[in-house]
Protein backbone atom coordinates (compact mmCIF):
# COMPACT_ATOMS: atom_id res chain seq x y z
CA UNK A 1 0.00 0.00 0.00
CA UNK A 2 1.08 3.96 -1.01
CA UNK A 3 1.78 5.93 1.93
CA UNK A 4 1.68 9.50 2.27
CA UNK A 5 2.30 12.32 5.06
CA UNK A 6 0.85 15.81 5.24
CA UNK A 7 2.63 17.70 7.58
CA UNK A 8 0.20 20.33 10.04
CA UNK A 9 1.56 23.41 11.41
CA UNK A 10 -0.64 26.08 13.25
CA UNK A 11 -2.00 28.17 10.37
CA UNK A 12 -2.72 25.40 7.62
CA UNK A 13 -5.03 25.85 5.23
CA UNK A 14 -7.61 23.59 6.02
CA UNK A 15 -9.08 23.04 2.47
CA UNK A 16 -5.28 22.42 1.03
CA UNK A 17 -4.39 19.49 3.95
CA UNK A 18 -7.85 17.89 4.11
CA UNK A 19 -8.89 17.80 0.75
CA UNK A 20 -5.65 15.81 -0.20
CA UNK A 21 -6.17 13.55 2.78
CA UNK A 22 -9.70 13.12 1.92
CA UNK A 23 -8.98 12.08 -1.61
CA UNK A 24 -6.16 9.88 -1.23
CA UNK A 25 -7.44 7.92 1.24
CA UNK A 26 -10.61 7.18 -1.05
CA UNK A 27 -8.15 5.87 -3.67
CA UNK A 28 -6.58 3.51 -1.02
CA UNK A 29 -3.58 5.39 0.23
CA UNK A 30 -2.87 5.31 3.32
CA UNK A 31 -2.24 8.57 4.79
CA UNK A 32 -1.13 9.88 8.01
CA UNK A 33 -1.27 13.65 9.42
CA UNK A 34 2.24 14.64 11.44
CA UNK A 35 1.57 17.45 13.99
CA UNK A 36 4.53 19.85 13.91
CA UNK A 37 3.27 22.42 16.52
CA UNK A 38 1.84 20.58 18.62
CA UNK A 39 -0.46 16.74 18.23
CA UNK A 40 -3.59 19.44 17.69
CA UNK A 41 -3.66 21.92 15.39
CA UNK A 42 -5.30 24.94 14.45
CA UNK A 43 -5.62 25.96 11.03
CA UNK A 44 -5.92 29.44 9.40
CA UNK A 45 -9.47 29.57 10.03
CA UNK A 46 -9.59 28.39 13.21
CA UNK A 47 -10.39 24.39 12.41
CA UNK A 48 -8.71 22.31 14.73
CA UNK A 49 -7.30 19.60 14.13
CA UNK A 50 -5.49 16.37 15.56
CA UNK A 51 -2.76 14.56 14.51
CA UNK A 52 -1.96 11.27 13.57
CA UNK A 53 2.14 11.09 14.44
CA UNK A 54 4.15 13.79 16.04
CA UNK A 55 6.31 15.05 13.02
CA UNK A 56 9.80 13.72 15.00
CA UNK A 57 7.76 10.25 14.40
CA UNK A 58 8.33 10.61 10.66
CA UNK A 59 10.90 9.02 8.68
CA UNK A 60 11.57 9.48 5.00
CA UNK A 61 11.67 5.66 4.10
CA UNK A 62 8.42 5.12 5.28
CA UNK A 63 6.38 7.07 2.83
CA UNK A 64 6.17 7.48 -0.82
CA UNK A 65 4.56 10.82 -0.72
CA UNK A 66 5.26 14.04 1.46
CA UNK A 67 2.53 16.76 1.61
CA UNK A 68 2.79 20.67 2.57
CA UNK A 69 -0.17 22.70 2.81
CA UNK A 70 -0.26 26.17 2.52
CA UNK A 71 -1.82 28.94 4.73
CA UNK A 72 0.01 31.43 6.89
CA UNK A 73 1.62 31.53 9.21
CA UNK A 74 1.44 27.38 8.35
CA UNK A 75 3.60 27.45 5.77
CA UNK A 76 6.19 29.26 7.64
CA UNK A 77 5.80 27.83 10.39
CA UNK A 78 6.89 24.46 7.91
CA UNK A 79 9.95 25.94 6.15
CA UNK A 80 11.08 27.12 9.73
CA UNK A 81 10.79 23.78 11.21
CA UNK A 82 14.25 21.60 10.16
CA UNK A 83 12.65 18.22 11.27
CA UNK A 84 10.79 18.78 8.09
CA UNK A 85 12.77 20.70 5.91
CA UNK A 86 15.18 17.68 6.57
CA UNK A 87 12.35 15.02 5.85
CA UNK A 88 11.72 16.85 2.56
CA UNK A 89 15.24 17.15 1.35
CA UNK A 90 15.99 13.39 1.94
CA UNK A 91 12.67 12.12 0.53
CA UNK A 92 13.30 14.04 -2.74
CA UNK A 93 17.05 12.55 -2.74
CA UNK A 94 15.31 9.06 -2.49
CA UNK A 95 13.28 10.16 -5.45
CA UNK A 96 10.07 10.25 -3.75
CA UNK A 97 7.20 12.52 -4.28
CA UNK A 98 7.49 15.89 -2.75
CA UNK A 99 4.85 18.23 -3.01
CA UNK A 100 3.01 21.56 -1.25
CA UNK A 101 0.18 24.12 -2.53
CA UNK A 102 -0.24 27.50 -2.10
CA UNK A 103 2.79 29.54 -0.17
CA UNK A 104 4.21 26.05 0.76
CA UNK A 105 6.49 26.31 -1.71
CA UNK A 106 8.93 27.99 0.15
CA UNK A 107 9.13 24.78 2.05
CA UNK A 108 10.68 23.29 -0.62
CA UNK A 109 12.99 25.78 -1.91
CA UNK A 110 14.41 25.82 2.12
CA UNK A 111 14.86 22.21 1.56
CA UNK A 112 16.33 22.50 -1.39
CA UNK A 113 14.36 21.18 -3.98
CA UNK A 114 13.36 23.62 -6.13
CA UNK A 115 16.55 24.14 -8.08
CA UNK A 116 15.86 23.87 -11.43
CA UNK A 117 12.35 22.82 -10.80
CA UNK A 118 9.09 24.23 -12.49
CA UNK A 119 6.66 25.05 -9.78
CA UNK A 120 3.57 27.09 -8.81
CA UNK A 121 2.68 28.82 -5.63
CA UNK A 122 0.22 31.71 -4.53
CA UNK A 123 0.38 35.05 -6.74
CA UNK A 124 2.93 37.64 -5.13
CA UNK A 125 4.43 34.67 -2.78
CA UNK A 126 6.75 33.60 -5.70
CA UNK A 127 9.87 35.51 -3.65
CA UNK A 128 9.81 33.34 -1.04
CA UNK A 129 10.71 30.46 -3.54
CA UNK A 130 13.65 31.99 -5.63
CA UNK A 131 15.75 29.30 -6.97
CA UNK A 132 12.81 27.33 -8.88
CA UNK A 133 10.69 28.70 -12.37
CA UNK A 134 7.64 29.84 -11.05
CA UNK A 135 5.05 29.49 -13.55
CA UNK A 136 2.10 31.91 -12.98
CA UNK A 137 0.01 30.31 -15.80
CA UNK A 138 -0.58 26.88 -14.42
CA UNK A 139 -2.74 25.53 -11.15
CA UNK A 140 -0.99 22.64 -10.67
CA UNK A 141 3.27 21.53 -12.17
CA UNK A 142 4.41 18.57 -11.85
CA UNK A 143 8.27 18.34 -12.50
CA UNK A 144 9.78 15.52 -11.81
CA UNK A 145 8.79 14.41 -8.72
CA UNK A 146 8.12 17.30 -7.56
CA UNK A 147 4.52 18.90 -7.60
CA UNK A 148 3.00 21.94 -6.48
CA UNK A 149 -0.29 24.27 -7.02
CA UNK A 150 -1.43 27.67 -6.55
CA UNK A 151 -3.32 27.95 -4.24
CA UNK A 152 -7.39 26.98 -2.19
CA UNK A 153 -9.29 26.90 -5.51
CA UNK A 154 -6.69 24.44 -7.26
CA UNK A 155 -6.92 21.87 -4.47
CA UNK A 156 -9.12 18.88 -6.42
CA UNK A 157 -6.66 18.98 -9.52
CA UNK A 158 -3.44 18.83 -6.47
CA UNK A 159 -4.88 16.23 -4.76
CA UNK A 160 -5.92 14.33 -8.21
CA UNK A 161 -2.20 14.69 -9.22
CA UNK A 162 -1.02 13.49 -6.40
CA UNK A 163 -3.20 10.39 -6.58
CA UNK A 164 -2.54 9.73 -9.99
CA UNK A 165 0.97 9.47 -8.86
CA UNK A 166 1.00 7.42 -6.14
CA UNK A 167 -2.22 4.70 -7.71
CA UNK A 168 -2.60 5.38 -11.59
CA UNK A 169 -4.93 6.59 -14.01
CA UNK A 170 -7.87 4.29 -13.22
CA UNK A 171 -8.11 4.75 -9.50
CA UNK A 172 -8.17 8.99 -9.80
CA UNK A 173 -11.10 8.04 -12.56
CA UNK A 174 -12.81 6.10 -9.89
CA UNK A 175 -12.11 8.68 -7.44
CA UNK A 176 -13.30 11.99 -9.16
CA UNK A 177 -16.42 9.95 -10.80
CA UNK A 178 -17.48 8.90 -6.83
CA UNK A 179 -17.31 12.28 -5.98
CA UNK A 180 -18.98 13.75 -9.28
CA UNK A 181 -15.96 15.33 -10.83
CA UNK A 182 -16.83 15.06 -14.92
Amino acid sequence: MKKAVVFLADGFEEMEALAPVDILRRGGVEVTMAGVTGMQITGAHNIKVMADKDVKEIKADDYDAFICPGGMPGASNLRDNSIVTDIIKEAYGKEKIVSAICAAPMVLDKAGVLADKNFTMYPGMQNYAPSGSYKSDEFVVKDGKVITGAGPAAVFEYAFKLLTELQGEETTSQVAEGMLFK
